[in-house]
């Protein structure tokens, strides 16, 4: 086990509040085994779980991982039916999940675009959460920055043309307020398993001062020791948001 110097862990900021994940490397984990995606996704799933509990355990106090972009429905039909599957068997589980965790679980994204049983799924397991004390697990499902922004700035238009606030009225600040992750933090420290280096249109606008962390390991092989890497990377970067 690999554990953060006691003095780091002390140390103002070298935890980050937020911590954003990108799960990659499901498919080609199960890939490398012979094995068909749909196994891949299932281990990560398992994966997911033991992450989400490291994290609250560690004392992260936001933890928000892509599960399913607005992009991925152009996968094929016999992936996105098991993914669905998937989602839908971890929703009932996850209505007494991560309870003994204190955990409290959101949704961000378009739900409109699942089944109706799947709304409820989501919608029940918001509810029953809604009252924890502990870690914010956002669950990124159908999610997309570009359109999560797009869908803010057309709030705000029609608040404009409601005569709500008018234009030259509207700050950072107002903006954020009409965004999925309205009153929580940026992430501090966004990571990247499975090779690629890049965002895939994950929280455009949130990570705009976000440190960037990629491995190469598939997601279902990340492990508590990796996320710790991870974090001690974090710990050593100088965030001066612009400044000097």
């Amino acid at each position: 086990m690999i554990e953060l110097k006691q003095e780091e862990r002390r140390s103002g900021g070298a935890i980050p509040a937020h911590i954003a994940i990108i799960m990659d490397g499901n498919g080609r984990w199960a890939k490398k085994r012979g094995l068909p995606r749909s196994v891949g996704h299932t281990a990560g799933a398992t994966t997911f779980r033991h992450i989400t509990r490291c994290a609250s355990r560690m004392g992260i106090k936001y933890l928000t991982v892509y599960a399913f972009s607005t992009e991925n429905w152009k996968r094929p039909a016999d992936e996105v039916d098991a993914l669905m599957k998937l989602f839908h068997k971890y929703l009932v589980d996850s209505l007494t999940d991560f309870r003994d965790d204190d955990v409290v679980v959101r949704f961000i994204g378009d739900k409109s675009g699942f089944s109706q049983s799947l709304q409820r799924l989501i919608n029940e397991t918001e509810e029953v959460s809604r009252d924890r004390t502990g870690m914010v697990l956002n669950i990124a499902m159908n999610y997309g920055g570009r359109d999560e922004i797009l869908r803010a700035v057309k709030s705000l238009c029609h608040d404009c043309a409601d005569r709500k606030i008018s234009p030259e009225e509207i700050t950072e600040e107002i903006f954020e307020k009409h965004l999925y992750t309205s009153g929580q933090p940026d992430p501090d420290l966004l990571i990247r398993p499975g090779g690629e280096a890049r965002i895939s249109n994950f929280l455009l606008y949130q990570s705009a001062y976000t440190e960037l962390y990629f491995t190469d390991v598939l997601w279902p092989d990340f492990s508590e020791d990796d996320l710790i890497r991870a974090i001690d990377y974090y710990s050593k970067r100088s965030r001066r948001f612009g400044g000097v």
